[in-house]
């Protein structure tokens, strides 16, 4: 009897350790795209404002892309989590490799697309006359480090399925240095403007995925997997994440609408709305840091074919999601009023603002459940669900969004909608999670 009760503390305390070791990494690798960015901005922004605008409207167009394509990194963390739970090591590496000739088939893709096609992007934004050549500029350079940026991606995935986070922490740092030094030194020092700004981003890129490459290369070598590519191994990575895809378009659908939503209330909860969504996005990338765990512990026990290591991994990191949601929800609430003065000093916007960091704050809990959930049936290769989940989610909020400006309420009402539609998400992942049916064994799924 007094047994039993000290297995689960013991086996917690195991789930804890390897939730912090993986979660602690992975969210400083999670934010060095947007300290690029905001190095970018940094430095553009003394150039003038003509410059600084082109660099939002490309900037904007390479994080979609960044975005779109993230389910390198997801697709690849759950299969190599798998093969190495199977304790089939060079199966794991040989599955990466599928996964980088895949980032640098996409990337080839996006470049020959993105290069003659630049000016037509840049004008669906609506680009002034006087920021579109900084745009475009900026935007046919920093295309040409996409298929690096996607090698990143895939490579962080395998990493992360080797249960090592630690590796894409150090490029990072290393990365973000380098983008800012050589930012500076060819934007100023050799006087190229916004092109050195691009140029800089782009060779801190690539500098990172040799970093990557040189990693998996030397485990390639020391199990003996293949560095070839192959066709079928490739299909198989894309398939995988076709569903990723889906959900990660949804996604920023849902994204896009409450931004159209909230440009229509007026000017003061559109920029109430950009600062919530900020804060929002950056307390997503910390409960995502805890996802990438789940997305690689649930792979290696699913591999290994321990269900109830699977399991009970998911409801301590359940636990750790709803506890980090919680601290998350009262430091929003004890921050507001220092928070809000660092983006504005229009009074018109803090008492918009106000109200919806309480919907933002009270929401965090649920957010928890759901990034710690997402993560676990993309660490069983659950995708096609997770891809209907978020269908399912996209219809719900669509129309109840769209009814805000009609309705009334306000910016409140619009958080309150995107509470709902996290709401949607936890009980189709809750439901899923209940069933069972996402624990598959073995190697592969």
């Amino acid at each position: 009897m007094t047994q039993a009760p000290a297995r689960r503390r013991t086996g917690r305390r195991q789930h804890d350790r390897e939730i912090v070791a993986l979660a602690v990494p992975a969210f400083g690798a999670l934010v060095a795209e947007p300290l690029f960015l905001m190095a970018d901005t940094a430095i553009v922004g003394h150039l003038g404002t003509a410059q600084l605008a082109g660099l939002g409207i490309a900037s904007a167009l390479l994080m979609t892309a960044v975005s779109v394509f993230v389910f390198l990194a997801y697709a690849t963390t759950a299969a190599v989590a798998r093969r190495v739970g199977a304790g089939d090591l060079q199966a794991a590496i040989r599955q990466g490799m599928d996964g980088i000739w895949l980032a640098l088939l996409l990337g080839a893709a996006v470049v020959a697309v993105a290069l003659p096609t630049a000016p037509q992007l840049v004008d669906v934004f609506g680009a002034s006359d006087a920021a579109a050549p900084y745009a475009i500029t900026y935007l046919r350079i920093s295309v040409l480090g996409i298929p690096a940026m996607l090698v990143v991606l895939a490579a962080t995935g395998v990493l992360r399925g080797l249960q090592d986070t630690r590796t894409p922490l150090y490029v990072a740092i290393a990365g973000f240095v380098a983008n800012g030094a050589l930012n500076a030194g060819l934007v100023y020092g050799a006087d190229l403007g916004i092109a050195g700004s691009a140029w800089g981003t782009v060779i801190a890129q690539c500098g990172m995925a040799a970093v990557y490459l040189v990693v998996v290369l030397r485990g390639a070598r020391k199990h003996g997997a293949s560095l070839l590519p192959d066709a079928a191994g490739i299909r198989a990575s894309a398939q995988a994440g076709v569903p990723l895809l889906v959900r990660t378009l949804s996604l920023r659908a849902i994204l896009m609408i409450a931004t159209a939503v909230a440009a229509r209330l007026g000017d003061a909860d559109i920029a109430a709305h950009q600062i919530i969504l900020s804060l929002w996005s950056l307390l997503a990338f910390a409960l995502d840091a805890i996802a990438i765990a789940g997305q690689a512990i649930i792979g290696r026990y699913l591999g290994a074919g321990d269900t109830q290591g699977a399991r009970d991994a998911c409801r301590r990191m359940v636990e750790w999601g709803i506890a980090v949601g919680i601290v998350f929800g009262i430091l929003v609430v004890i921050a507001r009023p220092a928070f809000l003065p660092l983006f504005t000093s229009d009074p018109a916007v803090k008492d918009v603002a106000l109200p919806a960091l309480i919907i933002v704050a009270l929401s965090q809990p649920i957010s928890g459940i759901v990034f710690v959930l997402d993560g676990v049936l993309m660490g069983a290769g659950d995708g096609p669900y997770l891809a209907w989940a978020m269908l399912i989610t996209l219809a719900v909020f669509t129309p109840v969004a769209l009814l805000v400006p009609v309705l009334g309420g306000g910016l409140t009402a619009l958080w309150a909608t995107m509470t709902l539609m996290m709401t949607v998400r936890m009980l189709t992942l809750w439901l899923r999670t209940r069933s069972g049916r996402w624990i598959v064994t073995g190697a592969t799924r």
